[in-house]
């Protein structure tokens, strides 16, 4: 199983750029930016990543990223995960990034895509590994600078493909967003927003009605309503979940308690992410072990999470065909049915 996972290819679609940053990179970046940090080693950071829940994550998360000031340092950082991503063979990636957690700190907008996407060509020409770029308002923050910050997106629509929703969930339902999703909408933008993770089911239905989302990140709390389970089987909205992430974040207590595979049963399209995997604890490669060492799941299975996220990202149809068949072919030369 495990010599079948780590050959496995396989699509991300739920990763935080910001959150693959390794403590070992954040020591270097603060070093080279003299920026100090509350910590004395890369140890002691990963000492400081036992979370309680979204928030005490978020909190650390946000002090990680204050060390990124240049184009350099996102163009590390990404680089830094790609080069995770051949090892994990993953083909095609979809990250996220926050704009809001940098320009609050007067880091200019054009400085943070441009290091990321300086990364993710060099990707694609030295590692054959696609990628696109979402950029996400963070739903702590007001709409008023969610506004801002799709403004400053405009002049980079040839670099971002969808614009998504990510932060503290309680207390930020999907309406409050609603007239700026509209508008991303009307850009050109693809839509996807976190639901469903700490808020309760009724908010997947609302990014679904209110923000037009063609995913659901995470979504895991469906299960609370069977009406919601049945529509997402039927409509194929993607969930893309992140196992490793809700056991870090108490979503879960176990893996083993985890309803992924669950859904996978039901119908529901849906795939496995790392989220913040430097946080988490674990890559792609990490987060198939720890559900198919949770639950017994046949090599077609785990194929099943693959070919539902290439069925699910933003790449065209004749890409998607062209990835699905690279997984049949590695599917068929690997039968195992437990």
């Amino acid at each position: 199983m495990k010599d079948f996972i780590n050959g496995l290819p396989k699509v991300e679609l739920h990763l935080h750029i910001e959150g693959s940053l390794e403590p070992e990179l954040m020591f270097e970046l603060a070093t080279r930016n003299q920026v100090s940090i509350p910590f004395e080693s890369p140890e002691a950071v990963r000492a400081a990543y036992q979370f309680t829940n979204l928030q005490s994550f978020l909190d650390i998360y946000y002090q990680g990223a204050n060390v990124l000031i240049h184009e350099q340092d996102f163009y590390d950082l990404t680089w830094a995960y790609m080069l995770r991503c051949k090892q994990d063979n993953v083909i095609h990636t979809e990250i996220f990034f926050d704009p809001q957690t940098h320009t609050e700190r007067g880091i200019p907008f054009d400085t943070v895509i441009n290091g990321i996407s300086r990364a993710l060509n060099q990707a694609k020409k030295e590692l054959g590994i696609s990628s696109q770029i979402i950029m996400c308002f963070l739903r702590h923050l007001d709409e008023t600078s969610a506004f801002k910050t799709l403004e400053e997106a405009l002049p980079f629509k040839d670099k971002i493909v969808g614009v998504g929703l990510d932060s503290s969930e309680q207390g930020n339902p999907p309406e409050k967003f609603a007239r700026v999703f509209k508008a991303a909408l009307q850009a050109g933008f693809k839509t996807v927003a976190h639901a469903g993770e700490e808020g309760p089911a009724q908010n997947i239905y609302d990014a679904i009605e209110m923000l037009g989302v063609s995913r659901v990140d995470h979504g895991v709390r469906c299960i609370e309503d069977e009406t919601l389970v049945s529509q997402l089987a039927e409509s194929r909205m993607p969930l893309t979940v992140c196992p490793l992430s809700n056991i870090k974040l108490k979503v879960f207590k176990t893996m083993a308690e985890h309803n992924i595979t669950d859904l996978l049963d039901k119908g529901l399209c849906v795939t496995i992410n790392s989220d913040d995997p430097a946080y988490f604890g674990g890559y792609m490669t990490d987060n198939f072990l720890a559900v198919a060492q949770a639950h017994p799941l046949s090599n077609s299975q785990l194929a099943q999470f693959t070919l539902n996220a290439i069925e699910a990202s933003f790449i065209s149809d004749e890409d998607k065909a062209n990835y699905c068949r690279r997984v049949e072919n590695y599917l068929s030369q690997h039968v195992r049915t437990h």
